[in-house]
């Protein structure tokens, strides 16, 4: 492999003669062409070993850090599984938000029998002998009566008012007085106050009493309570 040499290793004060004799002491001239040498293609494959060496690197280190990428997202994997697995990672469900539940006791609560049911019954209207008729008609159905009297109303409605133990009793007194509301409060016996409203007229009638277990019914707007201290009968 030659090349044609270069003018300026030609001196033009020097003879063909010259010329001649000076090439052949030159070992890398050849009849005026230059010999690339052992030399001349060490540097050159020098250059390419360098440049294969440095992407060799590069790509050393691209694989690198894939395989620590690889190794961070199967770690982040086996977190997440576990997480689920013991609960402590939970994943939003596409189901409807419930509806608020009321405070109203939902039961459900049997028909209880009369016989063993204590009631208070007290007039909150203005009506005379209200709570006397609704504590014969009470007692015609053996529930036990206890007290009469009248009680600062001014509702309409009639109220049915209990402790938490007693509200299987509240409500089966809630069948027997129609469209009457349910009313908590803290005692801790099983006694029912029953506080009549204008709208009282008198029980369901016998044959029509509701006894299919069920929850209590209480009213539908807040605010909505009887007075609760009982005056003198």
């Amino acid at each position: 492999m030659t090349e044609q040499e270069s003018p300026r290793r030609q001196r033009p004060e020097d003879s063909p003669r010259q010329q001649r004799a000076q090439a052949r002491r030159d070992p890398t001239e050849w009849h005026g062409h230059r010999i690339v040498t052992e030399t001349d293609l060490g540097t050159v494959f020098e250059e390419d070993d360098a440049a294969r060496r440095r992407r060799i690197s590069m790509r050393r280190i691209r694989h690198g850090i894939v395989l620590v990428l690889l190794v961070g997202l199967v770690g982040a994997g086996i977190v997440v599984a576990l997480g689920l697995v013991r609960g402590d990672i939970r994943i939003g469900s596409s189901e409807a938000i419930p509806e608020p539940t009321s405070t109203c006791p939902a039961g459900p609560f049997d028909y209880q029998d009369p016989s063993a049911i204590t009631v208070n019954v007290y007039n909150g209207t203005n009506i005379d002998g209200l709570a006397g008729t609704a504590a014969e008609q009470l007692r015609g159905r053996a529930f036990a009566v206890r007290d009469i009297g009248n009680r600062e109303g001014g509702s309409s409605a009639v109220f049915i008012v209990s402790g938490e133990g007693g509200r299987a009793n509240a409500f089966t007194l809630q069948r027997t007085f129609p469209d009457s509301i349910y009313v908590p409060d803290e005692r801790e016996d099983r006694t029912v106050d029953v506080v009549l409203g204008s709208s009282f007229a008198g029980l369901v009638p016998p044959e029509k009493v509701d006894i299919t277990p069920a929850g209590l019914t209480c009213a539908p707007e807040e605010g909505v309570t009887p007075t609760p201290a009982p005056s003198a009968p």
